[in-house]
């Protein structure tokens, strides 16, 4: 069971930046994938960024990349997003997910909300132009 809790949100103006936390409960964190999405007003919940237990396996959402990195620190049971050149477009909420590693293959970092099941309740993300 993995408990996860998102903070860093907030307002800031286009090519700005902002670091999202999300901080995970449990003993096993570095048995999990962790990922980030987001969802928009009125869009469905999508993909953004998804990390394994070792920093250099990312995976990232082509509307991010080059913008957006994905890290962990599982010391302190924590993965963060830090989002540079913002735009008004990367808008939503922003939710932190997990799923244990021995649900996927090695090769493989989830990247659709059905292969996580576990969530955090989101952080809000504004991005003014």
């Amino acid at each position: 069971q993995v408990q996860l809790v998102e903070s860093g949100g907030g307002l800031v103006q286009a090519g700005g930046s902002l670091r999202l936390s999300c901080a995970a409960s449990g003993r096993t964190f570095s048995s999990y994938t962790m990922g980030w999405f987001r969802q928009a007003p009125g869009k469905e919940r999508e993909f953004v960024a998804a990390g394994g237990s070792s920093d250099p396996n990312t995976y990232y959402a082509d509307s991010v990349k080059g913008r957006f990195t994905i890290s962990r620190d599982n010391d302190k049971n924590m993965v963060y997003l830090q989002m540079n050149s913002l735009k008004p477009e990367d808008t939503a909420v922003y939710y932190c997910a997990a799923v244990a590693i021995t649900y996927h293959s090695r090769s493989y970092l989830p990247r659709y909300r059905h292969e996580y099941n576990y969530w955090g309740q989101g952080t809000q993300v504004t991005v003014s132009s």
